[in-house]
């Protein structure tokens, strides 16, 4: 991110910060790190900008909502790339959404995607794995931008 000049801000709906606090443990982090914010209520997802009829339509967990929060960061702060994601860390799920599942977004103001993603963790193992995952998503689609 340093290297091409892009600034990232994130939207953990279920890691609540962790994504943000492996991003700070980095030296000179500042410059790139925008903000970090943790909407784990509907309602404080749609005070940021995901738009209800998604929630409704998709659910909180779904690869709509992650990309709607992904969006909605990212145009709020004003940050080049807006990271989100969005999941059930366990206990608890159901067959069609079980504990594990999360789904991670990223906006770049060109383009928008999202990748599902199923961890067989505890609820700390799964929040783990899904920041992980934030990352290396992260990192991938910086070195694959121009």
């Amino acid at each position: 991110l340093k290297a091409k000049g892009l600034t990232l801000a994130t939207a953990e709906a279920t890691t609540g910060g962790l994504i943000g606090h492996q991003l700070t443990a980095i030296p000179g982090s500042s410059a790139v790190f925008v903000i970090g914010i943790a909407p784990y209520w509907n309602e404080m997802k749609v005070r940021l900008g995901v738009p209800e009829a998604v929630l409704r339509e998709h659910g909180a967990v779904s690869a709509e909502t992650a990309e709607a929060l992904a969006t909605a960061v990212r145009n709020w702060s004003g940050a080049d790339i807006g990271l989100a994601e969005t999941g059930i860390a366990g206990p608890g799920g159901s067959a069609k959404r079980p504990a594990g599942l999360f789904y991670i977004a990223i906006a770049d103001g060109k383009n928008v995607s999202s990748q599902r993603f199923e961890f067989k963790g505890d609820r700390a193992g799964n929040r783990a794995a899904c920041a992980e995952a934030a990352l290396r998503l992260l990192v991938a689609h910086v070195q694959a931008s121009g």
